[in-house]
């Protein structure tokens, strides 16, 4: 036992610690701001993580708690109010969440439907096959679903010449329609969430053409980008055009596959979506012309404030654009950060700074809570929270103020910071990890902010005096060469390298780390580098299913030696190649198929797998045997039967360590029961 002078000791030790973490916890006093909206995501993630539906008691403890930890927040030591302030903000991000997917509640088919469907054409875009798909709101369906689902979304795969949508036109088709699909496998992409967000109700196809049954021009920002669509690929034909009207209106429709898998592998797909680059590179432009325009006759320059002039006229070219190119969320977020940006300058404050992106952040996140699942939100704020972080660094340094290096230091600063902030994100969700992806951003970038966007902006400017042919062949000439080295890059044997999917905790557990790093002041920040080589351990020992099914018994992949072997060489293939995807080992769907083994060994028993209604009668088992089918199984085996009917109550199914003591794993037990779910009531 610890004599008085030991045990003193002790006491004393723990008080100095206590006084050396109360100091650090008050050096932060003043730089905390950056973890307001890290907390509120936390909330957000809760809430999408759960699973379960919480009810209106719920939410009601939840709300009543976080009130309390506000006013516990006044009357708790300064140093650690923090902390209750950020369990008070996890609390508002869970309620913040739980309304907005209350708000966007809609109806969801609940079989699949076939026959006329009629809706006014609210968007236009283009699936992964090319088709192109219609948006249609105010939803009429024949026969027993009423009410109908707020949107659906059809892709138009008729030969046929039929009616050329435009958007404020109501139309009318036969096609076939079904609920949103599920997860393709437990812990997947879960499209019925981002369907629900979207108030998607319903997708299918059409084979025949359209009916134009009442004309409309639909709002006056969406005849203005149809003008623009028109007069841009007629003055800019081709694969350049498709991209210049991506790049001005946001309208992707006509824009080749072949063309966005290029941009893909070369790390350029980017430069498609308006995003930060885009609204940044517009509202430089018009800030820099209007600035010079003012600052030539010199009674201007001397007696009015012209930069903030130039900036107002930025901020109105930016909301111009965010209208113009469709308002997406993407577009959205870039908007706000310019904005931030551009009151900055109007205020005389410093123009980008952590406080800003912290603010654009929770601005996006209270708008739209779903926003935080998505990729290009965790890409676009990586990248800028580091953007920032780096330059502030620099601010100042000599090699900075060099005639030739203080040129070019920023740009190759800029795409490597970058591209590492990123470089995880993006291998996470697309698997995918571009080697040459720096080089193609250095050879493309820069074009983009000295030629494209500038030839883009005067076209528009340009155009309503007819005049817009000449900036809109500058602006090809450079789309020529961005697709050029796009190509060039994603055919280049080393262009990229194929990464499995890591576990869910791996992002999250990331970017904690990333951010301690970032945010904490004094030597704590480096305790960040901890969670952070942690995710990244356990992505690289994360290990895959042995076994997938398919959410409606219609395939099956085994793990092999030689990468996962697939039941059938054609048909659902969109669930083949994200399984694919998913190891981290892409092939063709037949090449896949050629590696099934004759016998597959589950436990104590064999896997058989029947597809179609005559094996499915035929199929014999004994005790201890697995049986997968695709159709509903009239009668019972006495093997572990896994047929269609089960199938709509589990959803897709993972099994693991298969040779000794399988682990089932469904997308049921993973998503939960939710708004969004539309799962079966009962079991059938």
């Amino acid at each position: 036992m610890l004599g008085g002078q030991g045990l003193a000791r002790v006491l004393g030790f723990f008080a100095w610690v206590l006084r050396r973490c109360e100091a650090s916890l008050l050096a932060q006093r003043g730089h905390l701001f950056g973890w307001v909206p890290v907390c509120f995501a936390v909330g957000i993630g809760g809430y999408f993580s759960l699973r379960f539906e919480p009810d209106l008691t719920w939410l009601a403890v939840v709300a009543v708690a976080v009130m309390l930890v506000l006013f516990l927040c006044r009357i708790v030591p300064l140093a650690v109010a923090p902390f209750f302030l950020g369990a008070a903000l996890i609390g508002a991000g869970v309620l913040i969440a739980s309304a907005r997917a209350h708000y966007v509640a809609g109806p969801v088919l609940e079989g699949r439907y076939y026959g006329p469907i009629e809706g006014r054409v609210l968007a236009l875009d283009q699936s992964a096959s090319g088709a192109v798909r219609i948006t249609l709101a105010d939803v009429g369906l024949a026969g027993r679903f009423d009410p109908a689902p707020t949107r659906v979304r059809v892709a138009l795969h008729s030969k046929i010449a039929g009616h050329d949508p435009k958007i404020g036109q109501r139309v009318m088709l036969t096609g076939h329609l079904s609920p949103p699909p599920r997860a393709v496998e437990p812990g997947g992409f879960d499209f019925r969430r981002h369907a629900w967000f979207q108030r998607l109700g319903a997708i299918g196809y059409t084979r025949s053409p359209l009916v134009l049954l009442q004309p409309g021009q639909g709002s006056l920002v969406s005849r203005l980008r149809q003008i623009l669509n028109t007069r841009i690929r007629a003055a800019l034909p081709g694969d350049a055009g498709a991209v210049a009207v991506t790049l001005i209106t946001g309208d992707r429709s006509s824009l080749p596959d072949a063309r966005v898998e290029d941009l893909r592998r070369a790390n350029l797909a980017h430069l498609l979506a308006i995003s930060g680059l885009h609204m940044g590179l517009v509202s430089g432009f018009v800030f820099w012309l209007i600035r010079l325009l003012l600052s030539c006759p010199s009674w201007i320059a001397l007696r009015w404030p012209i930069k903030k002039l130039s900036a107002g006229a930025a901020l109105l070219a930016a909301a111009g654009y965010l209208a113009l190119s469709g308002g997406a969320i993407a577009t959205e977020r870039a908007f706000i950060m310019v904005t931030m940006a551009l009151i900055a300058v109007m205020l005389d404050q410093r123009a980008l700074t952590l406080r800003a992106v912290a603010l654009a952040a929770l601005v996006v996140l209270t708008l739209r809570p779903e926003a935080l699942v998505s990729p290009g939100f965790q890409m676009s704020f990586a990248a800028t929270t580091s953007l920032v972080v780096v330059f502030s660094l620099l601010r100042g340094a000599a090699v900075m103020r060099l005639p030739v290096v203080g040129g070019a230091l920023p740009l190759l600063l800029s795409s490597t910071v970058a591209g590492l902030a990123t470089a995880p994100i993006a291998a996470a969700h697309f698997n995918m990890l571009s080697q040459m992806g720096l080089i193609a951003n250095l050879a493309t970038v820069p074009l983009m902010g000295v030629f494209v966007m500038p030839a883009a902006v005067l076209a528009v400017i340009l155009m309503p005096f007819g005049l817009e042919a000449l900036p809109l062949w500058a602006m090809g000439l450079g789309i020529e060469w961005v697709l050029a080295v796009a190509q060039w890059i994603a055919n280049h044997p080393q262009s990229v390298r194929y990464v499995m999917s890591p576990p869910s905790v791996v992002i999250p557990l990331l970017s904690f780390g990333v951010l301690v790093v970032f945010f904490w002041r004094g030597c704590g920040r480096w305790l960040g580098v901890a969670p952070a080589a942690v995710a990244l351990v356990v992505w690289m020992q994360g290990v895959r299913p042995d076994l997938l099914i398919a959410d409606q018994g219609a395939l099956v992949g085994i793990l092999t030696d030689q990468g996962r072997a697939l039941s059938a060489p054609r048909g659902t293939g969109f669930v083949a190649e994200v399984w694919l995807e998913n190891d981290g080992a892409p092939r063709t769907q037949a090449d896949a198929a050629a590696l099934w083994p004759e016998v597959i060994v589950v436990g104590d028993g064999r896997l058989f797998t029947a597809k179609g209604k005559r094996a499915t009668r035929q199929l014999t088992c004994r005790a201890g045997d697995w049986v997968v089918s695709d159709q509903w199984m009239q009668r019972q085996l006495p093997c572990y039967q896994m047929d269609r009917r089960a199938l709509a109550t589990k959803g897709s199914v993972a099994i693991y360590d298969i040779d000794t003591q399988p682990q089932i794993i469904t997308d049921r037990a993973i998503s939960g029961d939710r708004l969004w779910s539309n799962w079966p009531i009962t079991d059938p």
